[in-house]
C-alpha cells in the first residue's frame, strides 16, 4: 500500500540522490580533467554497486520504508542504470542470456537513439 509515508520516503530518497548526483558527477569530472564524462560514468557505477549490494540486502530484511529510500528514491535519482544494471546480471543469473543481452542492447540503442531524437526536436523546432 502507497501511503504519505512511502511517498516522503521516496521523495527525500530522491532529494538526496539528486543532490549526491550532482556533487559527485560535478567533482570527479573537474578532477579528471578530462572530457570524457567519467563524473556521469562515476555515479552510473557507484550507483550501481550500491544497488547490487541493497538488492541482497533487502532480500534478507523487510524493510519497504528504507527500500523506498534507498533503491527507489535515492538511487533512482542519483542514477537509473543502477536499475538497469541489476535486472541484466538478474537475468543472466536465471540463465536468460537472449534476453539480458537484447535488454543491454536495447537499454543502450534506444536511449542514445532517443537522447539524439530530442536533440534533433529541438533544433528543429528552435533551430
Amino acid at each position: 500500500m502507497m501511503g504519505a509515508s512511502m511517498i516522503l520516503a521516496v521523495g527525500a530518497g530522491g532529494f538526496v540522490g539528486a543532490v549526491l548526483r550532482f556533487l559527485i558527477a560535478t567533482f570527479v569530472q573537474k578532477q579528471s580533467g578530462l572530457l570524457f564524462p567519467v563524473g556521469t560514468l562515476s555515479v552510473n557505477v557507484l550507483g550501481s554497486f550500491i544497488i547490487g549490494f541493497l538488492a541482497l540486502y533487502f532480500e534478507n530484511v523487510i524493510a519497504p520504508h528504507q527500500k523506498a529510500l534507498l533503491v527507489t528514491g535515492l538511487l533512482g535519482a542519483l542514477t537509473t542504470f543502477s536499475t538497469f544494471s541489476l535486472e541484466s546480471v538478474t537475468m543472466l543469473q536465471e540463465g536468460l542470456w537472449s534476453r539480458a543481452l537484447l535488454n543491454i542492447g536495447l537499454n543502450v540503442t534506444l536511449c542514445v537513439s532517443a537522447t539524439v531524437g530530442g536533440m534533433l526536436l529541438f533544433k528543429k523546432i528552435y533551430g
